[in-house]
């Protein structure tokens, strides 16, 4: 079955709708009609079974329209596709594990972000990720007294651009050992002495339970640090259903109630063993997500 074909099917199946018989795979009328109060996203990788253009084509048909972790490189066929970047990546090296809180990690750091501002403002996204990578054996003073460093040489032109860098939290107990940024409180300590209101955190919602609960307060008492959030079931990092530990509508109600404007992306590893299944979970997701 040729691959057009084979996606077709999928979209078909997956999203339970009737799809045109004629030329292309994706009814314009179909779409889930969503409540508008969470802007929905999915991450790149999760479905990497997929080219970005068709993962363009799932999202649209689900009814959603933006995608994250997407690097300059992919901006052309999400513009295309009239698909938007909610979070993006550099153009040069992503490393989790090398990051802002190693000084010597600074010059390369420094011009793959000022490399990268121009592209994400000229394309019209507003939001580049960064990490603060593995201690390594470095306290969390030092951690933060050189993220500050190397941050502040880019954060002027971040700022004039109305670009948002973007800290992800991560958990170093099951999936990034070592990890620096582990934790929700040594992130906002890391914005309050940064002080640039173009500087937050990506709150990942699977990532904190692991590292230290109690999501829903931590999000009330914290929003203003917190520029967007990644989903993911607790244990696992599998669907964001009743066979995990979270309770999503919840959490989606409260970050609804901080008044938060941006967006949720979907972070889940998914179980199961189709394509057609896992784009199935995908819509699933954004239907649990939709409070």
């Amino acid at each position: 079955m040729r691959r057009r074909t084979a996606l077709r099917s999928m979209l078909a199946g997956a999203a339970g709708l009737t799809l045109p018989a004629t030329t292309g795979f994706i009814d314009p009328d179909a779409p889930m009609r969503l409540k508008g109060n969470i802007r929905h996203s999915v991450c790149t990788w999760t479905y990497d079974f997929l080219s970005l253009a068709e993962l363009c084509q799932v999202v649209k048909q689900i009814g959603f329209s933006a995608i994250d972790l997407v690097a300059p490189g992919g901006f052309k066929t999400l513009q295309e596709n009239g698909i938007h970047c909610s979070m993006c990546y550099t153009a040069g090296k992503v490393s989790l594990t090398e990051g802002w809180n190693r000084l010597e990690n600074h010059d390369w750091l420094v011009k793959d972000y000022l490399d990268a501002i121009p592209l994400i403002e000229k394309a019209g996204y507003k939001n580049l990720i960064c990490f603060t990578g593995n201690r390594n054996g470095m306290d969390e003073e030092t951690g933060l007294k050189n993220c500050i460093t190397g941050l502040q040489r880019i954060m002027p032109t971040a700022e004039k651009a109305g670009i948002t860098i973007q800290l992800e939290l991560f958990n170093s107990k099951v999936d990034h050992k070592d990890y620096m940024a582990d934790r929700s409180a040594w992130g906002v300590e890391l914005c309050k002495r940064l002080g640039s209101p173009n500087f937050k955190l990506l709150y990942d919602i699977y990532h904190m339970q692991i590292s230290e609960g109690d999501v829903i307060r931590t999000i009330r008492d914290n929003h203003i640090y917190f520029g967007h959030y990644h989903t993911a079931g607790v244990p696992g990092r599998h669907e964001i259903d009743e066979s995990q530990e979270l309770f999503y509508p919840a959490i989606m109600r409260a970050i609804h109630e901080t008044g938060y404007q941006g967006y949720v992306a979907q972070e889940f590893i998914s179980r199961q063993k189709t394509n057609t299944e896992k784009i199935a979970s995908l819509k699933k997701a954004i239907q649990i997500c939709d409070i």
